[in-house]
């Protein structure tokens, strides 16, 4: 494949071809300025702004075999979205943008313990299939992400301390690769290329359907512990112990936000700085309200939420805005969390710092430090810790969210343990070659290298975080 234009370049599609591209295709064809095509091209983060020269609101694999073709002949990059919320680079005007959220598609098998997901289901649609049976899906913290990208990203959910990461769940995967070709890849075929996409997400096609495992999960005790501010340093010193005690039955993370005074925002929170301390325990009520008991006897909360709930409540123990807006992401894993870290975390973040970010400390470990049984793309690294921090910009304070993120690096940096997970290396600040290649191990990154320039070595999929063809210095 010839080498692709500059992105400042447009493509001139000629109108006919355009047209029969639009009579081939199920889905609904945009051009800019037509109606329809910003509300397709608008994802979860505002912050990087795509225009492409056209969409296709794919439906079927079929139609992106024909969209996939299309772009191969008249030299076009392909972007894939269903909400954004993984979002990297901008499509442009040299650039085809597949809008994947009608293939909505989910189907549970029960006697398998398998689901079937296309690529623009969201796993809000896929938890309620699989509760039915008993079953639960490797999901996030959010249900309104999208399952597919969240899934080949890795994935790092409220299981994942005791099942691994979401990737290491898949059994087969349909892609159409970058010669418009519909291929399966499993563990017996294709499976180099199943072995990359396990991880390397959209570098190596679009992939338009997967089959994934299903845990025995109904219930779950799990919930939010809402400590105010003059409790924040007593509660995480405590946690930093606690935590390092809990089965990988327990996960945890917590939040630091000076919560809005909004309507959606709990009373108890409303207008205060509060520490959320967000629980999952995968065993009974009992010994969950046992494990969880040291730390409500701790200190007074603004608000407890730590209950017995069915599986299909799971969203509601972080609690995630659904909000579309501009975000600026920092994410990196660490090596330890003990006394000088958290006493780090709150200079910056903490009550009375007035950061303009907001920060997330995740731990890790259990299930997620150990290789799965069919090995993939994914580094299941030992750091015990991730830490995750966002601002919101377009609200008169980018400069200070900006600064405040170079803050959470530079005190981090001697903790860090060098790794990051793809799946919150989202927006503007995590895109190029270096950043990229530090969601891998260095033997997986070369070998994906290798592996683009078999699969796509015109680098047709490279509005994503990019794995190039070609080695790169990083």
């Amino acid at each position: 494949m010839s080498e692709h234009r500059s992105r400042s370049d447009k493509a001139a599609l000629p109108p006919e071809d355009v047209r029969k591209l639009a009579d081939s295709v199920t889905g609904p064809v945009f051009l800019p300025d037509e109606p329809g095509y910003t509300e397709q091209v608008d994802g979860f983060d505002r912050a990087v702004e795509h225009h492409p020269a056209l969409v296709v609101a794919v439906e079927n694999a079929e139609d992106v075999v024909t969209a996939v073709r299309f772009a191969r002949d008249h030299g076009l990059a392909v972007a894939v979205q269903a909400t954004g919320h993984g979002v990297a680079l901008p499509a442009d005007g040299n650039s085809l943008f597949l809008a994947t959220r009608g293939m909505d598609g989910c189907q549970v098998d029960p006697k398998r313990r398998v689901a079937r997901l296309e690529a623009g289901v969201l796993w809000q649609d896929v938890i309620p299939v699989a509760a039915r049976y008993g079953l639960a899906p490797l999901n996030g913290s959010a249900p309104f992400v999208g399952a597919v990208s969240y899934t080949l990203g890795g994935g790092i959910g409220v299981l994942s301390r005791r099942h691994g990461y979401a990737a290491d769940h898949v059994h087969r995967i349909e892609v159409v690769t970058a010669d418009g070709e519909l291929r399966v890849a499993t563990q017996e075929e294709n499976s180099d290329l199943f072995w990359a996409l396990r991880g390397g997400k959209g570098n190596f096609g679009v992939v338009t359907a997967i089959e994934v495992g299903l845990v025995e999960v109904s219930r779950l005790y799990g919930g939010g512990l809402f400590f105010p501010a003059e409790s924040a340093r007593e509660v995480l010193h405590f946690y930093s112990e606690w935590a390092a005690e809990m089965p990988e039955e327990m996960s945890s993370s917590f939040f630091m936000l000076n919560w809005p005074d909004a309507d959606g925002v709990p009373e108890e929170l409303r207008g205060r700085f509060a520490l959320h301390l967000r629980l999952c325990y995968l065993g009974s009520p009992e010994d969950g309200e046992r494990l969880v008991k040291p730390l409500r006897d701790l200190t007074p909360t603004l608000l407890d939420t730590v209950a017995d709930m069915p599986y299909t409540e799971v969203g509601t123990i972080h609690n995630d805005p659904p909000t579309p807006g501009s975000y600026h992401i920092n994410t990196f894993q660490i090596t330890r969390f003990d006394h000088d870290v958290v006493d780090a975390v709150l200079a910056q973040v903490g009550p009375g710092a007035q950061s303009a970010v907001a920060l997330e400390i995740r731990q890790l470990g259990g299930a997620l430090a150990r290789p799965p049984k069919v090995p993939n793309a994914v580094a299941h690294v030992e750091a015990p810790f991730q830490v995750y921090s966002a601002g919101v910009l377009g609200i008169g304070e980018d400069d200070a969210v900006l600064a405040d993120q170079d803050r959470v690096v530079a005190i981090f940096e001697q903790w860090s343990s060098g790794t990051r997970m793809l799946n919150f290396m989202a927006g503007i600040a995590h895109t190029d070659a270096a950043y990229v290649s530090e969601a891998y191990t260095p033997e997986a990154y070369a070998r994906l290298v290798a592996l683009k320039a078999t699969w796509d070595p015109g680098n047709m999929f490279r509005i994503n975080h990019n794995i190039p063809p070609v080695p790169t210095e990083v």
